[in-house]
């Protein structure tokens, strides 16, 4: 059985500083136990932090980059956590997500640097998932009002557009009336450090 290198773990500074932040709410938000697939996972590290901080929760990393995968593999052989499952190729644009059944859906950092088409199929797909009272929990910059919440998120934006004009920095009220066409109600908006929030929706 051939294992991924441990030198492929990716390391992302912003997923060391913010991780702690982010399980504090999913403590509260995400249900005691269950599976809790992640929507573009990234390097693993905050996988293999969720994991490790409650082996109630069967936690299932996913992505569409190779090389992302690869990271999230090594991050697992690393942990060496049972509930820690190996990553999937997942792109939120298929129809088929490769997975039966979760109890939430996590993602984190994903719909402003994808385009709206991606956060569409996001709400769709997870609606398709979750059972009712499922939880889909997102992580991000957002606007407020029509308005950036600090100096730096309207820098970012702009670099954001700079680099793709379909990618962005959404307007909160936007998303949450996007997931209110297809079933889902917003519960809480959580302020988060360096002026990101958590928002969580439940399958109402």
């Amino acid at each position: 059985m051939h294992l991924p290198h441990p030198n492929h773990r990716g390391i992302a500074p912003a997923a060391e500083r913010n991780r702690e932040p982010i399980l504090e709410v999913l403590r509260r938000v995400l249900p005691a136990a269950g599976t809790i697939l992640e929507i573009a996972s990234g390097t693993g590290q905050h996988a293999r932090h969720f994991a490790a901080a409650n082996p109630a929760w069967a936690w299932q990393p996913s992505d569409p980059d190779p090389s992302a995968r690869r990271s999230i593999a090594a991050w697992k052989v690393e942990a060496g956590l049972p509930n820690l499952r190996d990553p999937l190729e997942l792109d939120v644009r298929q129809a088929d997500w490769g997975i039966e059944q979760a109890d939430a859906v996590v993602c984190i950092n994903m719909i402003h640097i994808a385009p709206w088409q991606a956060a569409e199929a996001l709400f769709a797909g997870a609606a398709r998932l979750l059972p009712a009272g499922g939880v889909l929990y997102l992580y991000g910059p957002y606007r407020r009002d029509g308005q950036h919440t600090a100096p730096s998120n309207a820098i970012f934006d702009e670099q954001l557009r700079a680099s793709d004009a379909s990618w962005g920095v959404r307007d909160i009220e936007a998303v949450v009336a996007l997931g209110n066409t297809v079933g889902f109600r917003l519960a809480n908006v959580v302020p988060m450090p360096a002026n990101n929030f958590s928002l969580t929706f439940y399958v109402s």
